[in-house]
């Protein structure tokens, strides 16, 4: 219903920039009028065209161009038939109708209008902004899932029941990079603690192997505040984290917070 909805807007769009070519044409001959206006005819000089127009043969009245019928244009030869009955100080009023271009944009904002209530809030054919937002949102996790289960990728397939412990400089630093940019604010630069636990002690309250650090650090800790890196993260940069924090262990920085949960 997308592809539907999307070609109403098309032929839309195509419909007001026609009218908007219209506008500009009125616009101009406006201009033109307002530069070099058009002299009307006195009433004597009307009796005389009549008297004229009386003696001449009568001829076969031309068909209008797609131009005059568009815009609802009546020759001056027709002015007196649309002459209404009123006058005020020899001024009359012409009865000209609502012109062509008009009535179709008008008709068709009615149109669209329809299409989109039925489109929108009656049938529900397509979803609502909302709607689309959640809809884009659970796409862009399954891309990314897919994308870290990609077959060949082994970083990315590590998790919390196979990750292993490293002591591989190269890791330790990718991890000490990433500990100073997402874990420093809470646990401090050397994991001594601030508003999170002390990591380089024996004291662990989530358990203190490898498995259990990047358990942690994978799903957080909602209802101490720690937040999930699984989304923000590959498995690999918490893999390397972990062994980061393992690294520290009995590294007794200054000012080290407190003993907190369970001896390991």
């Amino acid at each position: 219903m997308t592809e539907i909805f999307i070609t109403i807007l098309l032929i839309t769009s195509i419909i007001v920039l026609g009218v908007s070519y219209l506008l500009l044409k009125v616009i101009r001959v406006f201009v033109e009028e307002t530069i070099n206006p058009t002299l009307f005819a006195s009433p004597e000089e009307k009796r005389l065209r009549k008297l004229e127009e009386q003696k001449e043969p009568v001829m076969k009245p031309k068909r209008p161009s797609i131009w005059i019928r568009i815009m609802g244009l009546k020759p001056l030869s027709e002015e007196k038939d649309l002459v209404m009955e009123h006058s005020f100080d020899g001024i009359t009023e012409l009865d000209n109708p609502t012109p062509a271009w008009f009535m179709v944009l008008f008709y068709g904002t009615i149109i669209f209008a329809i299409v989109y209530l039925l489109n929108y809030h009656v049938f529900d054919w397509a979803p609502l902004q909302e709607e689309e937002y959640v809809i884009e949102l659970q796409q862009a996790e399954e891309a990314k899932t897919a994308m870290l289960l990609k077959p060949g990728n082994a970083a990315n397939k590590i998790n919390e029941n196979n990750v292993e412990q490293s002591t591989d400089p190269a890791v330790l630093q990718a991890g000490a990079n990433l500990f100073k940019t997402a874990c420093a604010a809470c646990h401090g630069e050397k994991a001594e603690g601030l508003v999170g636990p002390n990591l380089t002690d024996e004291f662990w309250l989530h358990g203190g192997t490898v498995k259990d650090i990047f358990k942690t650090i994978k799903y957080g800790v909602p209802d101490k505040g720690m937040i999930a890196w699984e989304k923000t993260m590959r498995p690999k940069q918490i893999a390397d984290i972990t062994n980061y924090i393992l690294s520290l262990q009995g590294s007794n920085p200054a000012g080290a917070k407190g003993p907190q949960g369970t001896k390991q």
